[in-house]
């Protein structure tokens, strides 16, 4: 559950992003000069030049600057900002309200049973989920296509789970999204489970790590390697 977050941009930076994408910089890099760059964002030179610095801090594009200019190219996590703003209007007008992710299941490190167990945040399970979950989250790792579709899930409305401390140290909030997940070679579905993630992170995106009352690996008979689906339920 520990992720390091992505410095957050506005959207005057997302909207140079989406520029930056009809350009060509999503397909690779594109030769870009400052003052062309401005009149096509409507601004000036030293607004169009902070903007892009404001991407690159952000690790959305990658830039290098020559004489004439600079090329400039979306990074992958460029590419999924614009894929969550996407699906954000998607659900806005076709009211999209679920997401099917795909990948395999991975071994975690142990964390997820610590952190799950820990009474600050067991409280507000049971509270805001509705049960106490098993000690331990199931680990997936996301096929690329669904590297390129989490952004959908992260435009739902999730259930936000606090952050609290003890006389030892500080512990981060989280989100959660109801979950549906199914082996692809296991008959049935178990539709009480939830995806947990850091609030307002967006490092790790091709994994995911989810919760449940039970154990979801001896519930749908799963081992390492397995192939299942994950469908993100918007609450």
């Amino acid at each position: 559950m520990s992720r390091t977050a992505v410095q957050e941009v506005g959207s005057d930076e997302l909207g140079a992003l989406k520029r930056l994408a009809l350009d060509g910089a999503l397909d690779g890099e594109v030769k870009v000069s400052c003052s062309a760059f401005a009149a096509r964002i409507d601004a000036s030179s030293q607004t169009a030049s902070r903007r892009l610095q404001g991407l690159e801090d952000a690790g959305l594009i990658e830039r290098e600057t020559v004489a004439d200019g600079q090329w400039i190219a979306l990074t992958g996590t460029g590419e999924r900002a614009l894929r969550r703003e996407y699906d954000a209007y998607r659900r806005l007008f076709e009211g999209r309200s679920s997401v099917g992710l795909g990948g395999t299941v991975t071994g975690g490190m142990g964390e997820g049973k610590h952190y799950i167990s820990l009474p600050g945040y067991m409280r507000q399970f049971e509270e805001r989920l509705g049960y106490e979950p098993f000690p331990g989250t199931l680990n997936v790792d996301l096929d690329p296509e669904s590297v390129r579709r989490r952004g959908a899930m992260e435009t739902f409305d999730p259930i936000h789970i606090d952050g609290w401390e003890d006389d030892e140290r500080t512990y981060g909030p989280c989100v959660c999204y109801p979950a549906a997940v199914t082996g692809d070679d296991a008959d049935g579905e178990y539709d009480a489970a939830h995806v947990i993630a850091p609030e307002r992170t967006h490092h790790d995106e091709d994994q995911l790590e989810l919760i449940a009352p039970v154990r979801l690996r001896e519930a749908l008979g799963l081992d390492d390697g397995d192939a299942i689906t994950v469908r993100v339920e918007e609450r």
